[in-house]
């Protein structure tokens, strides 16, 4: 008998759709045959995992980059002045100071949306346009893959630096929670609030002759100064300089070469801080 038009039309889309799922799921578990043990070229001098390739970073692991930093930023309002996406940055800027330092660390995609407010009705930054928020939930759960994700590979210590005051407290309830988890295994998740330390870089600058008053802008000189030694685009340079706004807190930024070079100096000093700390606490005894 044969078999009516339509339902042959379901039958042959239904076996497809069959087809397509198993070929999918053969192909996702099969593993490359053809794989070197060594890799064909020379590698890029570079300690982000995004730029490296997977047998880039095996290799990086296997020649004793040992720990991963994975550094939180956001993107939120940040006054007239900056790009809303200021803590990311920064945030990257700062973590290759820090690894390049280390000499065994690589670094993490910043994770570049964090919580910054209530979406609805929105709260904090969330009135502001260009914000995005997560819940805290999924913020914790977010990092908490993300380390899980590198601890699968081998990596012994994950460092956590956030910098936003508002990325404290998740990075530091995922760091005590993966540590209760794998207690027994050789990984360790370490916060580090130090990073986030700015009353020191206030205190260092203003020892340096660097004295602010405050403009109520959600802005300082540190911040203007660290991102003008990334692209002075991000603080809007020219157009302020056009518009005879290119002061931040009183402390005049041209010449802009100058304010570059005290963002690398604020850079390092950020490390210096963050280095130390790191050092401190993966120094602390595991099984």
């Amino acid at each position: 008998m044969l078999v009516p038009r339509r339902s042959s039309t379901f039958l042959f889309l239904a076996i497809a759709v069959c087809t397509g799922v198993l070929a999918t799921t053969v192909f996702s578990t099969q593993t490359p045959k053809d794989v070197p043990d060594a890799r064909p070229i020379e590698g890029h001098d570079t300690v982000f995992v995004e730029e490296m390739t997977w047998m880039e970073v095996r290799d990086a692991i296997k020649a004793g980059k040992s720990t991963v930093i994975i550094p939180t930023g956001g993107i939120e309002e940040n006054g007239p002045y900056v790009v809303t996406g200021k803590h990311n940055y920064i945030a990257r800027a700062a973590a290759n100071a820090v690894a390049r330092k280390l000499g065994d660390a690589l670094i993490a995609p910043v994770v570049a949306f964090v919580s910054e407010g209530r979406i609805d009705p929105p709260t904090s930054h969330m009135k502001y346009p260009g914000t995005i928020s997560l819940t805290e939930d999924t913020y914790t759960r977010l990092l908490t893959d993300i380390c899980a994700s590198f601890q699968a590979h081998g990596f012994r210590d994950i460092v956590l630096i956030g910098d936003s005051g508002g990325n404290q407290k998740g990075m530091k309830a995922v760091a005590t929670d993966l540590n209760k988890k794998w207690a027994a295994g050789k990984t360790r998740v370490h916060f580090v609030p130090e990073y986030y330390d700015h009353e020191s870089v206030n205190v260092w600058l203003a020892g340096q002759g660097i004295k602010e008053v405050d403009e109520g802008f959600h802005d300082n000189f540190s911040v203007s100064a660290s991102l003008t030694a990334v692209d002075p685009v991000l603080i809007r340079a020219k157009q302020r300089q056009a518009a005879k706004k290119f002061s931040i807190n009183g402390v005049d930024l041209a010449p802009i070469e100058k304010t570059a070079e005290w963002g690398k100096k604020i850079i390092d000093f950020r490390a210096d801080l963050t280095v130390k700390a790191i050092r401190k606490t993966v120094a602390h005894p595991r099984p």
